[in-house]
């Protein structure tokens, strides 16, 4: 079944995904700092001395754990968000991003496929029938919340 797809495309498929959604998330970040940066009392929080070491320790030391939060499952946005808000530069943010979706899109391209390939074993009907059970719990479980 999967040695058919072309894996260059879905690397850069899934690289492109990474990509976009640690870029947004990183942006919504800088967005959220710009905002809150200008009421008075947040401004006064941010102009602390506590924030300025963050920013000065996330400028400096930052780049590898946006890299290698792509590794981990459920600490990615938390640290593309926060490079975002402490203002990590985007010289250094970008190549972590960049090799860190990399990473990531090689983890899913090579364990992935090979854990799909393991459980599907080349039957694409099966693939057929857990979706359909997908959507059945779907309908069910919408079913139940209108009767609650």
């Amino acid at each position: 079944m999967f040695s058919d797809q072309p894996v260059a495309i879905a690397f850069a498929l899934l690289w492109l995904v990474a990509t976009l959604r640690g870029g947004a998330t990183y942006g919504l970040g800088r967005g959220l700092r710009g905002a809150s940066a200008r009421s008075d009392r947040t401004a006064r929080l941010l102009a602390r001395p506590e924030v300025a070491r963050a920013e000065t320790t996330v400028r400096r030391f930052g780049a590898p754990a946006v890299t290698l939060c792509f590794l981990t499952v459920g600490v990615q946005t938390a640290v593309n968000l926060a490079a975002g808000l402490l203002r990590m530069p985007l010289r250094r943010y970008v190549p972590a991003l960049l090799l860190g979706a990399a990473l990531w899109a090689t983890i899913y391209v090579t364990v992935g496929i090979a854990v799909l390939s393991a459980i599907w074993g080349g039957h694409p009907e099966l693939l057929l029938v857990a979706l359909a059970l997908v959507v059945l719990a779907a309908l069910v479980a919408r079913a139940l919340r209108r009767r609650l």
